[in-house]
């Protein structure tokens, strides 16, 4: 590649000058082959001369201008005039496309809009207007993907206006797939219906939601349903603790036993179930419930099973499925049915071992989204910016 072309950045330029007067002002001339932009004929007559001055990309500190000498054109073919258009810098615009490239680009990786304006000499909302043409660019690159093989299913909350939205994450790339407003079947609906390429899904992880299952079962019906292991695992502690306020209303204030009976038994410390053992002598059934509690998160914690070692688990977790549906105590009977009627989800996760925590995180980040634009009430711009942001 010619060096003109190198530092310029722009195909069939030769740099004529370059010269330092408080900023870069290179000189460049076009030596491509000019064509009609109406008919792209090439029979051309000259009429008059122009020059094109535009914003460039910065050389370090130095910001650039570039000025490239132009012509208005006959054209002999259609017998119309126009001025001479060159690569990289569209009609009326006073910066060339590398140069709204480089802007967006760094705002895109951080930089505020007022750094910019600031660095740039720029308007805030000129760098807004060209960050939104580079989003909407970047969205194009991927605008018609087929659905993920493996998707994750989630809400998260928008607007007290609009209320909540939907995401859509590919698990294997850990990648936000699409984001829809609204979480029922009915506000999902015609989204659902156009989706390309949902029969290839094959898994798709969501946590205990009824309205999720059901979307699954109609728009991805080739797809096996995994529960989420996060929220399996707090729905056992949720009901533990409603059972444990049945014995004890006021162990609950105390946050350091609060502690205690939250965590894992294998996380404990070495002079931690000492004192829960002197706590439990005041209620020996509290022991009992927190003993089978243990049990079941640590059989609903197991992964990465074959389906033969399945077959032994299975028989363990209907058991204890069948001691909660059997109980005396409402809060755990509760959950006995919950884990019935999630069963089939529930047990799919010792072989399906993605979760939802990848789209947890991906929440994080389209917050802050949210929390740098100072909040957003328009979804579709929202949309954009957390493909891009988020997405491939």
């Amino acid at each position: 590649m010619p060096w003109d072309q190198l530092i310029i950045g722009l195909p069939d330029f030769v740099i004529l000058s370059v010269k330092d007067v408080g900023h870069l002002e290179i000189r460049a001339r076009y030596d491509g082959k000019p064509t009609c932009h109406h008919c792209q004929g090439q029979l051309l007559r000259k009429k008059a001369r122009f020059e094109r001055r535009v914003r460039h990309v910065s050389f370090g500190d130095k910001l650039t201008e570039l000025i490239v000498e132009g012509f208005k054109f006959l054209c002999k073919a259609c017998g119309r005039y126009f001025h001479q258009r060159f690569p990289g810098i569209l009609p009326r615009r006073r910066a060339s496309e590398p140069f709204r490239r480089q802007v967006s680009r760094q705002h895109h990786e951080g930089l505020t809009q007022k750094t910019l304006a600031t660095k740039m000499h720029l308007g805030s909302a000129t760098v807004e207007r060209w960050y939104q043409d580079f989003v909407r660019l970047e969205h194009l690159k991927t605008f018609g993907a087929p659905c993920p093989i493996i998707l994750g299913i989630d809400e998260h909350f928008f607007t007290r206006k609009k209320g909540y939205a939907t995401t859509f994450v590919d698990l294997r790339k850990n990648k936000v797939f699409d984001v829809q407003i609204g979480r029922s079947k009915k506000a999902l609906r015609g989204y659902l219906e156009k989706l390309k390429g949902r029969e290839r899904v094959k898994v798709v992880v969501m946590d205990l939601s009824e309205t999720y299952r059901s979307i699954a079962r109609e728009f991805f019906p080739n797809a096996k349903i995994v529960a989420d292991r996060f929220h399996v695992v707090r729905l056992v502690n949720h009901h533990f603790l409603a059972a444990w306020k049945q014995f004890d209303p006021e162990g609950r204030q105390d946050r350091g036993l609060l502690s205690l009976m939250r965590r894992h038994a294998w996380n404990l410390k070495e002079d931690q179930p000492a004192k829960l053992k002197s706590y439990f002598a005041r209620f020996p059934a509290l022991e009992a419930i927190y003993e089978f509690k243990q049990e079941l998160v640590s059989l609903l914690l197991v992964k990465h099973r074959t389906k033969k070692q399945c077959s032994t688990l299975v028989r363990l977790f209907l058991s204890l499925k069948q001691q909660l549906r059997s109980s005396p105590i409402p809060s755990l009977e509760t959950l006995g049915q919950s884990i019935h009627d999630w069963q089939e989800e529930i047990v799919r996760m010792w072989r399906f071992t993605k979760t939802n925590s990848i789209t947890e995180g991906l929440h994080n980040k389209m917050e802050m989204i949210t929390r740098r634009a100072y909040g957003m009430r328009n979804f579709e711009n929202y949309r954009l910016r957390v493909r891009v942001h988020c997405g491939y």
